[in-house]
């Protein structure tokens, strides 16, 4: 039994963790420093991820894709992040931009966006974060004002994964007035629209290998281009990112892995006053929590995609896994650092590439004081509840 938790997968989800770890091992890993170093979009790596099935892997058949479980997207991304967090951040990004299709899409949109997706790998992004919105999901700016038969999109989009090399932009727009309920809807807005500008690549700290890119609109586009129903486009947001956080989790974790890996091999090897250093309890203790912690958080993100595929519904578990296995990657990583000391702080070394990789999974799909906020307001309800049924 490994020390650290390994979960019993069933066959479907095995199969899709064999082809990620054959693919990493093969192309993903030798890979990873060059594309960090040179902050190099890895387009090699999608033909692999387009002929194994990943691409699309969460599509259904009907639309061409393997209709597979949360559980084994979580599988293949935390594979894939122990071996290059940018290409797990890539396949983040691809599954980002199918939940929205999957929970809202008209029939002839999912035939069209999911179909080039697993087919054709044509990537579609999730367009809500704005400078001024942040975690603020419902003080968006872009607003969408009916013009003719259609409407017209104004504002400004950022920090778009993979939004350099996305063909179609799901853009949140503000539909009513500023304040009211339902004033938010979601819109199909092909790269190719006349007035729509990627004008700005981001320059970042890890997960160097996407692009995260800015976009301008200032765009006209036909009613048939509303996903779901006018005025919904913020509950639609909200349910795609309550499943994107356990992908994050799933991605955070394979990054501690990593860390956890490379610090346990030198502790074994390293020797330093006639014994290896993990015999040295200042080191040895150190694991043993990585471990503990790093268990835990694997457990908490397998349970909280397996919740999901039953009945479609995490509740508050997504949220923890998310918060949980982000923060236990922080201090996974920061310790493995520690433990190699100057050889973990110069480049090349995986755990230096991990420490910089690790801290956006703290930030994006809900920063971890959002994640508290919302897990205090469940626990007031909670509570509310259960007097109320005692009054």
């Amino acid at each position: 039994m490994a020390v650290v938790w390994e979960d019993c997968l069933d066959e479907e989800a095995r199969e899709w963790r064999e082809k990620a770890v054959e693919l990493s091992r093969k192309y993903f890993a030798p890979a990873a420093d060059a594309i960090d170093r040179e902050q190099r979009y890895p387009v090699e790596h999608l033909p692999h991820l387009l002929e194994s099935g990943i691409c699309g892997m969460l599509v259904p058949r009907e639309y061409g894709g393997a209709g597979a479980s949360l559980t084994s997207m979580v599988a293949v991304v935390e594979a894939i992040a122990e071996s290059c967090a940018s290409t797990s951040a890539i396949v983040a990004a691809l599954s980002l931009g199918a939940f929205p299709l999957l929970l809202g899409a008209s029939d002839a949109q999912k035939s069209q966006l999911l179909g080039g997706l697993a087919r054709e790998g044509k990537a579609v992004n999730f367009a809500l974060s704005e400078r001024n919105a942040g975690s603020d999901a419902g003080a968006i700016e872009t607003v969408g004002v009916r013009e003719k038969d259609g409407w017209r999109i104004k504002g400004e989009k950022c920090w778009l994964g993979n939004g350099g090399h996305s063909e179609t932009f799901i853009v949140f727009a503000r539909t009513g007035e500023k304040g009211a309920r339902n004033n938010i809807s979601a819109f199909l807005v092909p790269r190719s629209t006349p007035g729509a500008v990627v004008d700005f690549y981001e320059d970042k700290m890890g997960i160097r290998g996407t692009t995260t890119t800015n976009l301008k609109l200032d765009v006209w586009v036909p009613d048939e281009s509303v996903m779901g129903r006018e005025g919904d486009g913020l509950k639609l947001a909200l349910k795609t990112l309550s499943i994107g956080r356990v992908v994050v989790a799933a991605q955070a974790n394979g990054i501690a892995l990593c860390s956890f890996r490379e610090a346990s091999e030198f502790a074994v090897e390293r020797q330093t006053f006639g014994q290896s250093i993990i015999d040295h309890q200042g080191v040895g203790f150190m694991l043993a929590n990585a471990a503990t912690r790093l268990s835990a958080a694997r457990l908490m993100t397998y349970e909280a995609a397996r919740a999901y595929d039953r009945n479609g519904d995490m509740g508050v578990l997504g949220i923890m896994a998310k918060l949980f296995a982000s923060e236990v990657s922080h201090d996974v990583v920061d310790d493995a650092l520690q433990i190699l000391g100057g050889r973990g702080y110069v480049k090349p070394s995986a755990v230096e590439r991990c420490y910089r990789d690790q801290r956006i999974v703290e930030i994006y799909e809900g920063t971890s004081e959002i994640q508290r906020v919302v897990l205090a307001r469940a626990i007031k309800k909670e509570v509310a509840e259960r007097r109320k049924v005692g009054a």
